[in-house]
């Protein structure tokens, strides 16, 4: 893959999306000419594969990358990103978006510029606006609470941004970046901006993220920080089983006081006696879970080769 000629390189994962990924190479041709260079990975699409002619067609440079199989909206970006990293040059710059015109090609000038700040490694695209239902709106805010609450760390970006070609390097040797992008971006710790932009709507089609799917990638972006997760769970449980052990004891000296009601010390012992039990076998089992994680951590490259079936390149 040779990029010489190009300033940029756009990652965007495909997957059964024809008529809509040919909209975006056309406003990608549009908006930065032949500046950019795109990989656009295939991801194992049966129905709608993507083929070199879809770039062709626009004028565009690029190379399209055939999976073996379907491996997910993350791993496909880590996939590309992986490939492209392989020949970067230092005054490079690489864009990872959605093929489905959700990130608008006209914004990513506004990310690029922010680039050019020494201090900042990475940028991403923090949505203004939304073009989505209620439902989906409530959810995420009470998503990004719960990310807050178990991780300490706020989470408001998705997959849109702008890297320079070290944060690319960095990210590419994590083992986090296939699980979530956005979640390893902030595990990285990569110097990162924030950029306001509007999210656009489908160029077409439906979204193929049913409310599962946007469930489990949510799960995905915990997983990443499991650690901090498990410490925050386990001292929650500790929290509560030490407050049982105090109600146990208020428990026994309003029964020798002759307080309590008859019947009501056994329920409420035994109530508060299989709370401790719980809590502390679930304190116990994530301060175990958390040894054996960091004990056997090791962070490995994505390797992303054997996941590739074919690379077809073309030149404007």
């Amino acid at each position: 893959m040779s990029l010489t000629r190009h300033d940029i390189v756009i990652v965007t994962p495909v997957f059964e999306d024809l008529e809509a990924c040919g909209r975006l190479f056309k406003e990608l041709t549009s908006e930065l000419g032949h500046s950019v260079y795109v990989v656009a990975v295939d991801d194992g699409s049966v129905r709608q594969p993507l083929t070199i002619a879809s770039l062709q067609d626009t004028g565009i440079a690029g190379a399209v990358l055939k999976l073996r199989r379907n491996v997910g909206h993350q791993r496909a970006i880590a996939i590309g990103l992986s490939y492209a990293a392989e020949s970067l040059l230092p005054d490079q710059k690489v864009v990872i978006m959605d093929s489905d015109g959700e990130d608008l090609p006209s914004t990513i000038p506004a990310l690029l510029s922010q680039l050019d700040n020494p201090l900042i490694d990475v940028v991403v695209a923090q949505r203004k606006s939304r073009v989505e239902t209620f439902r989906f709106k409530a959810f995420y805010q009470i998503y990004k609470r719960f990310f807050s609450l178990m991780t300490g760390r706020p989470i408001s970006f998705g997959n849109f941004m702008a890297l320079k070609p070290a944060a690319v390097q960095r990210l590419v040797a994590m083992q986090e970046l296939p699980i979530h992008v956005a979640a390893a971006v902030l595990a990285s710790k990569l110097r990162t901006g924030i950029c306001p932009l509007h999210r656009g709507p489908r160029y077409a089609g439906q979204s193929k993220m049913n409310f599962v799917g946007l469930a489990l990638h949510g799960f995905k972006a915990l997983m990443v920080f499991a650690e901090d997760v498990l410490v925050r769970v386990g001292i929650f449980s500790a929290v509560i089983a030490l407050a049982a052990v105090g109600g146990s004891a208020l428990a026994i000296a309003l029964k020798l006081s002759g307080v309590s009601t008859p019947g009501w010390f056994s329920i409420a012992l035994g109530v508060l006696l299989l709370i401790f039990l719980q809590t502390g076998a679930l304190a116990l089992m994530t301060l175990m879970l958390t040894g054996m994680m960091r004990s056997g951590s090791v962070v490995t490259a994505v390797a992303h080769r054997e996941f590739i079936a074919d690379v077809i390149e073309t030149t404007p």
